[in-house]
């Protein structure tokens, strides 16, 4: 028996779309087993801290546990590789940050492409401080900026490693400020504040949780914060940007899932996220980290995420930053 062409074209598109059924079926009952998002710092972190916080969340509107997983290494490689590499099931997602942004140029080869992933949700923009010792003697950013042109390559600014977000912040007002300050690096924010804080150094870029003890006695004193606005936790402090126009770096992060992840589990995991970022509780919690919501869709988070790319891969190509 001879089928007409145009009935054998019909159920032959028909048959090509069954293997697509149940994983569209899968997709709109989701989620039927727990879900691991994976924190690719280790515990403690803000990057924990906001995994578990959202974790906790969306377990509750989801109806199944999310476990968070904190998989640390090679500034948050790691994790982000296994996470990016697995099943596009929506069962594991990735708490990204401004870290993989960075990433993304800053190491050559990486086992994972994370401008190719499929956005969630942004979470929280954080400010970075710009903090000097207490007895140094610039005591607002003009100031810094004219010792520091004045005295190129005598200040010392710490960071908590090479190619991370507060390097690349110094770096970044190095450039635009016109000045040359030498890096400290350290292994970690905790030694290059206690070295800020006994003079071994003169300044730090830091984020606001390991600091803001030590702004608020007066072991350091803080001159601006990095963000395009001022921080709820220290509102005296005026932006880097009042002085020299255009800055901004942050420390920012979202949820991320594998490339392929069906887009009835993106928008759903959206939803219940945007719920979270508006609830009064969460938005407090939030805030005592110094952060607040970044509400939006997952075109929304793609599109920080391709910004950040782009906007970090200028600052490390420009003063050619090489990973330690």
């Amino acid at each position: 028996m001879k089928l007409p062409r145009r009935r054998f074209l019909h159920l032959a598109a028909g048959l090509a779309a069954l293997p697509a059924l149940p994983r569209l079926a899968e997709a709109q009952a989701y989620p039927t087993r727990p879900i691991k998002l994976i924190a690719p710092f280790p515990a403690g972190g803000s990057i924990d801290l906001t995994a578990r916080l959202i974790g906790q969340w969306l377990t509750e509107r989801l109806g199944q546990q999310l476990v968070i997983e904190n998989r640390s290494g090679a500034a948050g490689n790691i994790g982000s590789e296994a996470a990016l590499n697995s099943s596009s099931d929506g069962y594991t997602l990735l708490l990204c940050s401004v870290a993989n942004a960075i990433s993304a140029t800053l190491y050559d080869k990486l086992n994972y492409n994370f401008r190719d992933v499929a956005p969630v949700s942004a979470i929280t923009r954080a400010p970075i401080v710009l903090l000097v010792n207490p007895t140094f003697a610039p005591k607002t950013v003009p100031e810094f900026i004219a010792y520091a042109k004045a005295n190129p390559d005598r200040i010392n600014y710490a960071s908590a490693g090479v190619g991370g977000s507060f390097h690349l912040s110094g770096e970044l007002f190095k450039a635009m400020a016109g000045v040359r300050l030498v890096h400290v690096p350290y292994r970690g924010a905790a030694p290059g504040l206690t070295d800020l804080i006994g003079g071994q150094v003169q300044a730090m870029f830091v984020d606001t949780p390991p600091s803001i003890e030590h702004i608020k006695s007066g072991k350091v004193r803080a001159l601006a914060v990095t963000t395009a606005t001022r921080s709820e936790l220290l509102p005296e402090l005026p932006t880097v940007a009042d002085f020299v126009p255009g800055y901004e770096a942050s420390v920012w992060n979202g949820v991320c899932a594998p490339k392929g992840t069906p887009a009835e589990i993106v928008e759903r995991l959206n939803r219940e996220i945007n719920a979270g970022l508006a609830d009064p509780k969460l938005k407090g919690r939030l805030a005592e980290m110094g952060a607040w919501p970044l509400p939006g869709s997952p075109a929304d988070a793609g599109k920080l995420i391709n910004d950040e790319i782009e906007k970090w891969a200028k600052v490390i190509r420009s003063g050619n930053i090489k990973p330690e």
